[in-house]
């Protein structure tokens, strides 16, 4: 347990040195009332902390923690911290994002690629009551053709880097197909190349995004296109980039799954697990450390 807390420090110390301008002198964000003592930051720190030791069920977190108070003497209860880390989800991303900026900045070469986050059993989708209130962004049914299933919840994209950072990554529901997540990233990038699988041929959006916002999007052909060529070796490893840091948040920060009964625990989640591995990929950077090897970044 004396991992867990030295892991706590270096994660809080990276948090508050990303947030100077985003939180307070006590670590907490602008609002009324009484300045709460377990900061904002510490709420983020503990949450990115419990998803690098993959401790991704609070019942969990809690019950080791309660024997150790000594330790975290302003700890707040469990119901308490599962309100906060919705309220600072909006924080932790802007943590990341500057992380990001210092790993990675200025890169030219992405890879994009998409991930199904299954929320509860195929049979129980129609049952489901995550996202009632919301149906904009309720769950639905969907198909996972890499892996030729079926499945009810939503679709997680993500844009990452040569090095394996995260750039940008959004939820969909399931049923929404990869290449409208390109419209989203469009406005945000420019003069570069993206490299995606046979899910994101198109030759209209292909044009679109050359013209508009000099994207090139470069696909594998598929063999029954008319103007097939063979696949450029060096595309399809780097595209491998993508595909591994999907590996270490299904393996380590488990992202696939769930235990959010609303639409916003979701959310609140997937920003801490990719956030949580983009602190270590932060600090492997700073040690001069292979950024991928993230299970050894808080040895």
């Amino acid at each position: 347990m004396d991992n867990f807390f030295a892991k706590f420090g270096k994660i809080l110390d990276v948090c508050k040195h990303f947030s100077k301008d985003l939180a307070g002198g006590h670590g907490n964000m602008p609002r009324r009332g009484v300045v709460p003592k377990f900061s904002d930051l510490e709420v983020i720190a503990l949450a990115l902390t419990a998803e690098t030791e993959s401790i991704d069920s609070e019942s969990r977190l809690f019950s080791m923690l309660k024997s150790h108070r000594e330790l975290m003497p302003n700890l707040i209860s469990r119901r308490q911290y599962n309100d906060r880390r919705k309220y600072t989800a909006g924080l932790c991303e802007d943590i990341r994002k500057r992380l990001v900026a210092v790993i990675d900045g200025g890169e030219d070469y992405f890879c994009i690629d998409s991930k199904p986050i299954e929320v509860c059993r195929l049979s129980r989708g129609k049952r489901c009551k995550m996202g009632r209130t919301t149906p904009d962004t309720a769950p639905n049914f969907g198909y996972c053709a890499s892996q030729g299933v079926y499945y009810f919840g939503y679709k997680l994209h993500a844009l990452t880097g040569l090095s394996g950072v995260v750039h940008s990554y959004d939820l969909s529901k399931a049923s929404v197909h990869d290449l409208h997540y390109l419209n989203d990233i469009k406005p945000l990038y420019h003069d570069c190349s993206i490299f995606g699988d046979k899910g994101y041929i198109s030759e209209s959006v292909q044009l679109d995004l050359f013209e508009t916002a000099n994207i090139r999007l470069e696909c594998p052909y598929r063999l029954n296109q008319k103007a097939w060529k063979p696949t450029f070796i060096p595309f399809a490893k780097a595209r491998k980039r993508v595909e591994t840091v999907f590996s270490q948040l299904c393996d380590q920060y488990m992202v696939i799954r769930n235990y959010a009964k609303q639409t916003d625990g979701l959310f609140a989640r997937i920003i801490g697990k990719i956030s949580a591995l983009t602190v270590a990929q932060y600090i492997n950077y700073l040690n001069n450390q292979p950024i991928g090897r993230v299970k050894y970044a808080l040895v």
